[in-house]
Parts: structure tokens; C-alpha cells; sequence
């Protein structure tokens, strides 16, 4: 009984019931990388929809008749990448598997486009850098999300809601 009125006010605790800004004891302080994935997800389903929606405008408001001055595989692919870019990013924002996949695919689609018609996107090779950058931190999220869900015992099929 003596020991504990010769401990200090540190090593005997404040007292208080709950410390605010305080982690529990035996808890280490841990980045929830799900929570980052799925911000990242919707950040980049926002640019998505924004990149969708300009391809939209140049088809159903263009200056000229896109179909009767554009070559037919410029008109194509305006209408592959306003379709592909809404449907990724609509994924995205679900935070779903295949919002992902069909990212990555749009994404791709888009770095091989810009490889070879670098004027067809604005922006040309800096869009085409800017794409390889959030790939690799994408599949960088993901792999710590994925990471941090099996150690915690929540597998991989529970990323997202932890």
C-alpha cells in the first residue's frame, strides 16, 4: 500500500478516467490506410468526373460538328474516354473492386493515348506523368490497406470498412 503513494504523479496516471489525446496502453499509434484508400479513391473519382464531363462537352456542345471535321478514331476515342471516365470514377466513389480496375484501364488507355497523340488530352505528357504518379500511389494505398487489414485480422475483403 506504501508503494503506491511513493510513485509519482506520472508513473501513478492522472487519475482521470479518460485522457483526452491519450492512446490506450498497448496500443500503438497506427495509420488506417483503408480510410486513406478510400479518400484517395473519391479525390481521384472527383478528377474523373471532371475529365468525363469535358468529354462530354466537347460532344454534346462543340464548336464545330466533332463527328463531320474530326477523324473517326479522334471522334472514337473522345466518346470511349467520356464513357470509361464516368464509369471509373462512379466506381471510385462506390469504393468498389471493379471502380478500380476499370480506373486502372481508363488510366492506361489514357498514358498509351498520350504516348502517341500527345495533343489529344490538354496537358499532353505532364496528364501522362500526372497518371503514372497516381498509379503508383494507388497501388501503393493499396497495398498497405491490404497489409494493414490481414494483420489485423480483417482479410482483405473488409479494407474498407474497418
Amino acid at each position: 500500500m506504501t508503494q503506491i503513494f511513493d510513485r509519482t504523479e506520472d508513473e501513478q496516471g492522472s487519475g482521470a478516467a479518460i485522457r483526452i489525446g491519450e492512446m490506450p496502453r498497448g496500443e500503438k499509434h497506427e495509420t488506417r490506410w483503408g480510410l486513406m484508400l478510400i479518400i484517395f479513391m473519391r479525390v481521384v473519382a472527383g478528377l474523373w468526373v471532371l475529365m468525363g464531363l469535358m468529354h462530354w462537352a466537347t460532344i454534346l456542345a462543340p464548336n464545330e460538328a466533332l463527328f463531320d471535321v474530326l477523324p473517326m478514331k479522334y471522334a472514337s476515342m473522345v466518346v470511349f474516354f467520356g464513357v470509361i471516365d464516368l464509369l471509373a470514377a462512379v466506381g471510385l466513389w462506390l469504393a468498389a473492386p471493379w471502380g478500380g480496375i476499370l480506373w486502372l484501364l481508363a488510366t492506361g488507355a489514357q498514358i498509351f493515348v498520350s504516348l502517341y497523340l500527345p495533343k489529344f488530352f490538354y496537358g499532353g505528357r505532364t496528364l501522362m506523368v500526372l497518371d503514372i504518379i497516381l498509379v503508383g500511389l494507388y497501388l501503393f494505398i493499396t497495398f498497405r490497406a491490404g497489409q494493414s487489414a490481414s494483420r489485423s485480422g480483417y482479410g482483405t475483403s473488409r479494407v474498407f470498412w474497418r
